[in-house]
């Protein structure tokens, strides 16, 4: 099986998932080519199509390179150029025109045999972040026990990293959240379902500070840690830069009298009836669909504030890049009168298959 180094790629100054802090350990990453080769030859594929996430797409040309070398002159394989944040972001062109479609770097959100899933587990050593984050989580006898989560990279550890909080006299409460999450104890960056356990506080075992600000922000009672294993941090979620962001938001919107409604049309993030619930009760919303919601195609819009029923973190990411306030349904409802502010809440995904 094939591995290959990879660093962190950089975000702009107002992407929650920028860090502020320098890799320190070498990740690498198994791409499982020889399940993919199997299922090349019980298949008898002749077109094989490829799809990276952002920060991976640079390393397509290498792994179709290793795939050739070990399939032969008769298959075809075919990189994806299409954006892809996500499970639920498939090349639905490509897969459509491929025998076999491997989707990399997420656990699958639904069980389907038409795409090989590899997550891309990380070889990173997950423990010495634990024992550091020991000093910044309650002592065991002192609370109910610790909720623990991670993303699909260190999944092949977690029961490593449950093993260790029970050896250190935590009781740790774990579940599977729902439909959308492939492991007990996973979270995405638009799910924290697995979070929703009778302790008080969680350790979140990965890299960056979206997934754990998510959480912290639909868990507010719940005291949240951050263990970075990659850059080798600790920290605290802190949501009150986010909230105020989110409440500035709000209020700009709170005038608008055109609203744009996005339906995004990719496989897994479409919210149909959420975006026709907004069109049904005000006359002034007009629907706008979709692919890939970027500022600049937004611009040429002619409106007041747009609602985004598509992947939440497009609002929270890249909200501040907007020309005009963009709103998660749930700020909406607020803005326009139907909710009081303090009900203000994280936007996150449940279904949508």
């Amino acid at each position: 099986m094939s591995q290959e180094s990879e660093s962190e790629s950089t975000y702009t100054e107002g992407d929650l998932r920028n860090t502020g802090m320098q890799l320190k350990h070498d990740r690498e990453w198994d791409y499982e080519l020889d399940r993919i080769i199997d299922a090349i030859e019980e298949r008898d594929a002749e077109k094989v199509g490829l799809q990276f996430p952002e920060g991976l797409k640079r390393r397509g040309p290498s792994v179709a390179d290793d795939l050739r070398e070990l399939a032969g002159d008769d298959v075809t394989f075919m990189l994806s150029g299409q954006p892809c944040y996500g499970a639920c972001d498939l090349d639905t062109y490509l897969m459509k025109r491929t025998d076999v479609f491997v989707h990399f770097g997420h656990s699958p959100m639904k069980n389907t045999d038409k795409v090989i899933y590899v997550p891309l587990f990380s070889n990173v050593e997950v423990l010495p972040i634990m024992e550091e984050a020991l000093e910044t989580l309650e002592d065991p006898e002192e609370t109910e026990g610790v909720g623990l989560v991670t993303t699909a990279q260190h999944m092949n550890r977690y029961e490593e990293m449950s093993a260790f909080l029970e050896e250190h006299g935590y009781e740790v409460h774990s579940r599977r959240g729902d439909d959308r999450l492939t492991h007990e104890g996973q979270v995405l960056g638009c799910n924290y379902a697995s979070a929703d356990v009778p302790a008080d506080q969680v350790l979140y075992v990965g890299g960056g500070k979206f997934h754990p600000l998510g959480l912290a922000m639909e868990h507010p009672d719940k005291h949240v840690v951050i263990g970075d294993p990659v850059n080798n941090v600790v920290t605290v979620a802190d949501t009150e830069k986010f909230m105020k962001q989110r409440y500035a938001s709000v209020h700009k919107a709170m005038d608008a009298q055109k609203w744009g409604v996005i339906f995004c049309t990719k496989i897994g993030q479409g919210r149909w009836d959420q975006a026709q619930q907004i069109l049904e009760n005000n006359d002034d919303a007009y629907l706008i669909t979709m692919d890939e919601v970027t500022p600049d195609r937004l611009r040429n819009f002619d409106m007041d504030a747009f609602v985004n029923t598509g992947c939440p973190r497009i609002t929270t990411d890249d909200g501040p890049q907007f020309h005009k306030p963009m709103l998660t349904p749930g700020e909406y409802e607020i803005a326009v009168g139907n909710k009081p502010l303090d009900q203000l809440s994280f936007d996150t995904f449940h279904g949508t298959w």
